[in-house]
């Protein structure tokens, strides 16, 4: 196990990371997929649509890949660790190219396509946690991997707006099964940059197998969160950030409430913008020891604005309560690092896909949860009670945040 000071300042600069040629790659990868997974999620979630008339199926099949995310974490992340990472990472991304391509031919029934889509989502918890330890491994120290983060999530946000934008664009010019060809090319392109771009490193773990794929995934989860460092770092990057998120899901229903359903875009587009800026003042221009110290302060102020939501603000008051509150996100950059240090290098890969699988079910689980609660409550309590729960999990978890 290493350890790395977390009290130096944050010298690493953009500059720094964009020097290394395989984060370079990563980061076009990063730009690639996102954009392409929106165009895949919105074309087949209007494919659907039209086929079926049915909001709930459009609904499924627009988050199809996010639900097996539990499942892949909990039986197949040991194989992160134990499948050299270029190779991984090329066999997910040609799997995604022929999964679109099947799709945008359109001969699938809606529920063979929905299982076509599940199988799909068992495989990206291995492919995401195989490029967060990639990205631990080969960026400077002092900060290197927090400013890499940064970075990744701020390309995320932007390449979903993007992806959405052209996604819409094109199902309007050439309809939805034509534009799922974009995704086909998307994730062919990733698996050639992958594969020229990379280079070729052996497994983080050899040797026999302590049983089956899924019982090592169960035996190394277990052994991750024994430790209490470990344990506390992802509670506390899971929870407030679900519990807030969770609020963003009735967005739409909120602006509705208030006559105003036509500018829901606005506030969803402000809370992009929100994590973009957080992401980019923390990450690039507050010192690590700084960082950790106000990580507490970050984690309150992420459901702290949602709170106020209860007084049914306007939509303009509304965008400047989700901007703030998304740029406190940003309270995850200052236990990555100690998070980093404390995973054992050789489960680097496992440590990073549980982290991620635990996310994606938390956000996906509390989006859920609000959007039920609304159905009793009125959409504006209802994001000020996620708010505000966001607020306690942040002050129970203050050990652990600053």
């Amino acid at each position: 196990m290493t350890t790395t000071p977390t009290t130096s300042p944050a010298t690493v600069a953009y500059r720094d990371i964009f020097a290394v040629r395989e984060f370079r790659v990563l980061f076009a990868l990063r730009v690639i997929l996102v954009g392409g997974d929106m165009v895949r999620m919105l074309a087949l979630s209007v494919l659907v649509y039209q086929r079926t008339g049915s909001s709930l199926l459009a609904a499924l099949a627009y988050t199809a890949e996010m639900f097996p995310y539990v499942i892949g974490g909990a039986l197949l992340l040991s194989h992160t660790d134990r499948l050299p990472p270029r190779r991984l990472l090329v066999g997910v991304y040609l799997v995604q190219s022929a999964t679109s391509a099947l799709l945008a031919l359109d001969v699938l029934p809606v529920g063979g396509t929905l299982c076509v889509m599940f199988g799909l989502g068992l495989l990206m918890p291995l492919a995401s946690a195989s490029t967060w330890a990639m990205l631990s491994e080969i960026l400077p120290g002092d900060g290197g991997y927090v400013l890499g983060r940064s970075v990744f999530t701020m390309t995320a946000g932007g390449a979903q707006i993007a992806g959405q934008a052209c996604g819409g664009l094109l199902i309007t010019a050439v309809g939805p099964s034509s534009t799922l060809w974009l995704s086909t090319a998307t994730a062919g392109c990733a698996a050639l940059f992958a594969r020229i771009g990379l280079a070729a490193r052996p497994p983080r773990v050899e040797g026999e197998r302590d049983g089956g794929a899924a019982r090592e995934t169960w035996r190394v989860n277990k052994a991750l969160l024994r430790d209490p460092v470990i344990r506390g770092g992802l509670v506390a990057m899971w929870l407030p950030a679900a519990l807030a998120t969770g609020a963003e899901g009735v967005v739409i229903p909120y602006a509705a409430s208030i006559g105003k359903a036509e500018q829901a875009g606005f506030v969803l587009a402000s809370i992009a913008a929100g994590m973009l800026l957080g992401n980019f003042v923390v990450g690039r221009f507050v010192p690590l020891a700084l960082r950790e110290r106000i990580g507490l302060l970050l984690a309150v102020l992420n459901g702290a604005p949602l709170v106020l939501f209860a007084l049914r603000p306007g939509i303009a008051i509304a965008c400047v309560l989700g901007l703030a509150g998304a740029a406190g996100l940003s309270y995850e950059l200052s236990i990555q690092q100690r998070f980093v240090d404390a995973v054992p290098e050789e489960r680097r890969g496992q440590a990073f896909g549980l982290l991620t699988t635990g996310s994606m079910t938390l956000q996906s689980g509390a989006m859920a949860g609000a959007g039920a609660l609304a159905e009793g409550l009125s959409p504006g309590i209802t994001m000020a009670l996620f708010g505000g729960a966001s607020v306690c999990a942040a002050l129970a978890l203050s050990r652990h945040l600053s």
